[in-house]
């Protein structure tokens, strides 16, 4: 019967220690990249199999991230975690899914009773309402690697992989001014929320710089779901100057913008200007359909992932954000006025 080729025999045909060639297949940083492939060679042209639970138990690496998310249906999230578990799968770790389903309460709840002993690391996206940032670093505190990933506490020293929520704002408005339009309205998302006020800082850049005024009537917080969008505008089409376009933190509450303005029988596009922010499939559905900002949620996941697991192989690993840019898809909701 063939013996099984086991650590020892790596180490003992490259002359080297057991620890190193269990440190060289983890992929572990303290390890020369040169001795890191002369065992990864090796260990293929053998046919070394790893017993995981084994390496597991003797590196006290579990191979387990936790994803903390607001919600499980939504385009942009799902995306999101498909390039998480791109990159997990390449770097052979597996994913355990949470959903807070956008409520603070649950959130707090579930990362107090999480069993941290059965995960290496978390990658989280907050929930609209958490406005109190002491559970997170009570994990933090107790070791545990966190990367937050586009929804991050206001003033969190963890790393996040964020997309350009300014700049991204700022392009959108900037090209509804650039078709003419003068009176922009931004229907935004919860205040609390970091990215709510970047977006919202990157529309306010964008009059301020081409000198129009700002109207706090024009800035309406709500929720973010399509239903929010429709309300918001019915509210903006009761004033007694309507905007001429609309600003949409995101394509669904852009695409209640639009449902809304096409029941009060005015054009999209002609007499009200809508963009987004998202590129979520629904846009390229929706009649006319929706210019917007799209988010690199796949590109988000997997670099969240990637620094997620340099902070767990490395602990003093410094802390990083990373700034990934939208890009502008230009579809029939803006006209040239």
């Amino acid at each position: 019967m063939k013996k099984n080729i086991g650590i020892k025999e790596i180490a003992d045909i490259l002359n080297i220690s057991v620890s190193t060639v269990s440190r060289a297949l983890r992929d572990t940083y303290d390890v020369n990249p040169e001795t890191r492939n002369r065992v990864l060679e090796l260990a293929k042209e053998l046919n070394f199999k790893p017993n995981k639970n084994a390496a597991a138990l003797a590196s006290g690496s579990t191979k387990n991230i936790g994803i903390v998310i607001p919600f499980i249906t939504n385009y942009y999230f799902s995306t999101v975690i498909s390039g998480i578990q791109e990159q997990a799968y390449e770097s052979g770790y597996n994913v355990i899914l949470y959903v807070t389903n956008d409520n603070a309460e649950r959130e707090r709840d579930l990362l107090e009773n999480l069993a941290i002993t059965s995960l290496d690391g978390l990658l989280i996206s907050i929930s609209s309402d958490s406005l109190l940032e002491d559970h997170f670093e009570r994990l933090r505190n107790d070791g545990v690697p966190i990367v937050f990933f586009d929804r991050a506490p206001m003033n969190s020293t963890a790393s996040k992989v964020l997309q350009d929520d300014f700049q991204g704002a700022y392009e959108a408005t900037n090209y509804l001014i650039k078709h003419g339009y003068s009176r922009i309205a931004h229907i935004a998302g919860p205040k609390e929320l970091k990215f709510t006020q970047q977006r919202l800082n990157g529309y306010l850049k964008a009059l301020e710089q081409h000198r129009l005024p700002v109207r706090s009537d024009y800035i309406i917080h709500s929720g973010f779901s399509q239903n929010n969008g429709s309300e918001d505008t019915e509210k903006l089409l009761g004033l007694t100057q309507r905007p001429d376009a609309i600003f949409a933190v995101n394509d669904r509450k852009a695409v209640g913008a639009i449902l809304t303005l096409k029941q009060h029988h005015i054009q999209v596009g002609a007499e009200v200007g809508v963009i987004g922010f998202t590129n979520d499939p629904i846009a390229s559905v929706v009649e006319p359909n929706l210019t917007t900002i799209e988010e690199p949620a796949f590109e988000i996941g997997k670099r969240s992932c990637e620094l997620l697991i340099k902070h767990i192989k490395n602990r003093n690993y410094e802390s990083k954000d990373v700034i990934l840019p939208g890009r502008l898809i230009v579809r029939d909701s803006v006209s040239f006025q």
